[in-house]
């Protein structure tokens, strides 16, 4: 069978998406062919926020340490800045990414991982690199055309971008992460809902050394009040810190019906200059472009053996740090998936749950991140002053009044920043993602999930079937320091049990497949000795989870069973349903 394809998997796209999903094809030792039209990777910095879920997802790949080498680290990324230039008077700051007092130490709890900032002009060379080096082929100047799908596999035409000649192309499954535009989505003819387009902004990225005005105060994102950059629902400057403290993206928002906006070199001088506050600033631009806001999502990842990740079906603005992330876990999630149907160990319904799992987390974070910029009008309302011949000098006076209106003002700014924390510390959008699928098998025992505190705002960890494995500190046989996360994945699923599930532990080892592990959490491997696991694990000792290569529980037992051969039947069964293929014998009403 192996002779009729010419890969296993075609991967259209070279961006977060797409080279993470080759990556981890290739590392689970899949024949992958990635390919892009373009000449070479991402030219201007686009994505950036890297956050916890997606350091985990690197984390497992292998290339956190090489991420974090080129990264700006968590600690620069600092305050949030709301100013009315970037040398001129402060009005506001937040605390952000999860840097200040009240939250760190929730983003310490939460992961082995921190948050950086990594451009996209940066991440999309170290995952390319790493997918390559790891086997996979990789092609550029090559554009996909067009596909053709049967029972067995895809035939899939491309051109050659640099002499013309079409070639056709066989393989078993095609994933389109060719992004906001994508040619393999909308052939599919997924269903998509929302608008393309709704706002435009004009980036210009430029060179100067600016570490005079910044470096003491370090933050990687500026917003600037000034009536130059005042249109749009933002209504304020973006300044952001591409390479602390000499290279920077500058944006303003601009009317889309009244066509393309000024991009002189005239006008960029003077409105660049005016926004940092220095009317004698020398700098080089290195690029300008225009980008538009998008609110799209689609309802259906894939159809048949074509699926689709990353910006192909889900088109948002940058506010919240969302893009890069969630599309390194759409890949993340399809990966194993793929991998696993490649080598025969599951069904076609485990690749079906891959739409049931990231559907709704598409359509949550376009939703965040347009709601995002809305946001911003409680601020600009805080500092605004009706009929102002000069509305910075006049918001100024406003907020730094002594008299009770000053004393209101103020005290609605503050309430503005507090719901700007749901953009810039939001680690429960970020990591509450519950799967419901049939690669998830609920627990009955467990009542509904309730949620204490704000469920955007919070991480909740849980051992329940839909949710991320919690991580928890363990220490392995050299006395070195491990993470629960780190005894599970690398393209395995774990039956992770405590000392007490001797049977558990028997019975996966009794079940031998080739792609299943045994974790006893407990052993002098991944000892418990802070107690860390014990206070999350919501199970007794005895109990037992299964856990997906990409972290998910898929499965809870909290009981002990009666002997190996009930475990053994148990977790047949559970993976059997999980994966959507039968494995030897179980009787069927031992899982309910």
């Amino acid at each position: 069978m192996k002779d009729e394809y010419d890969d296993d998997v075609l991967v259209v796209g070279t961006g977060p998406a797409g080279a993470t999903t080759a990556l981890a094809l290739a590392r689970a030792g899949v024949s992958v062919h990635m390919i892009t039209k373009w000449r070479w990777l991402a030219d201007t910095p686009r994505a950036h926020i890297t956050n916890q879920r997606a350091m985990e997802v690197l984390r497992d790949l292998g290339v956190e340490d090489e991420v974090k080498a080129v990264a700006t680290p968590w600690e620069y990324m600092g305050d949030t800045m709301f100013t009315t230039s970037v040398t001129g008077p402060e009005i506001a700051r937040l605390r952000t990414w999860g840097t200040g007092d009240r939250r760190y130490g929730d983003y310490l709890q939460a992961s082995p991982c921190g948050m950086l900032d990594v451009p996209q002009t940066v991440m999309e060379p170290i995952l390319v690199r790493n997918a390559a080096a790891s086997g996979a082929r990789v092609s550029f100047n090559t554009e996909y055309l067009s596909h053709e799908q049967d029972s067995d596999g895809v035939t899939v035409t491309l051109r050659d971008r640099r002499n013309g000649h079409e070639f056709v192309q066989r393989v078993r499954y095609l994933v389109g992460a060719d992004g906001a535009n994508s040619s393999i989505a909308e052939q599919l003819d997924l269903p998509i809902v929302g608008e393309m387009a709704r706002a435009g902004t004009v980036y210009i990225l430029f060179d100067a050394d600016l570490s005079a005005h910044v470096a003491h105060r370090p933050s990687i994102l500026h917003w600037i009040m000034n009536p130059t950059a005042s249109f749009g629902e933002i209504g304020m400057a973006t300044f952001r810190a591409i390479r602390p403290w000499d290279q920077w993206i500058m944006g303003w928002g601009f009317d889309v019906t009244e066509g393309e906006p000024d991009l002189s070199d005239e006008f960029i001088k003077s409105q660049v200059r005016t926004l940092v506050g220095d009317p004698e600033l020398e700098f080089d631009v290195a690029r300008t472009m225009t980008w538009y806001v998008n609110q799209q999502h689609a309802e259906l990842y894939h159809r048949g053996r074509v699926f689709c990740a990353g910006d192909a079906v889900h088109r948002h603005p940058p506010s919240s740090g969302l893009g890069s992330n969630t599309c390194m876990q759409d890949a993340f999630n399809l990966a194993w998936k793929l991998a696993y149907a490649v080598h025969g160990w599951a069904g076609s319904s485990l690749l079906d749950s891959y739409s049931d799992e990231r559907v709704p987390v598409g359509e949550q974070i376009v939703a965040r991140a347009n709601q995002s910029r809305k946001d911003y009008a409680h601020i600009r309302a805080a500092f605004h002053v009706d009929g102002a011949e000069d509305p910075v000098a006049a918001g100024l006076a406003k907020l730094r009044s002594h008299t009770p209106e000053g004393a209101t003002a103020r005290a609605a700014l503050y309430r503005a920043l507090e719901i700007k924390n749901s953009e810039f510390n939001a680690q429960g959008v970020e990591g509450n993602q519950r799967y419901e699928s049939k690669a998830v098998i609920p627990d009955p025992s467990s009542p509904v999930e309730q949620w204490p505190r704000d469920r955007e705002l919070y991480l909740q960890a849980s051992t329940r079937p839909g949710a991320k494995l919690p991580h928890a500190w363990l220490v392995n046989g050299e006395g070195r320091r491990i993470s629960t996360l780190d005894t599970v994945g690398s393209g395995k699923m774990s039956v992770v049990t405590g000392l007490a599930g001797a049977d558990w532990a028997a019975a996966a080892n009794r079940l031998a497949a080739p792609f299943l592990r045994t974790v006893v959490i407990g052993a002098p491997e991944c000892a418990d000795l802070y107690g860390d696991w014990h206070s999350v694990r919501e199970f007794d000792e005895a109990g037992v989870l299964l856990v997906r290569p990409d972290g998910y529980i898929a499965w809870r037992c909290t009981r002990a069973p009666h002997d190996a051969d009930e475990a053994e039947q148990l977790l047949r069964q559970a993976l059997s349903t999980v994966l959507g293929t039968e494995l030897p014998s179980a009787s069927k009403e031992l899982i309910s």
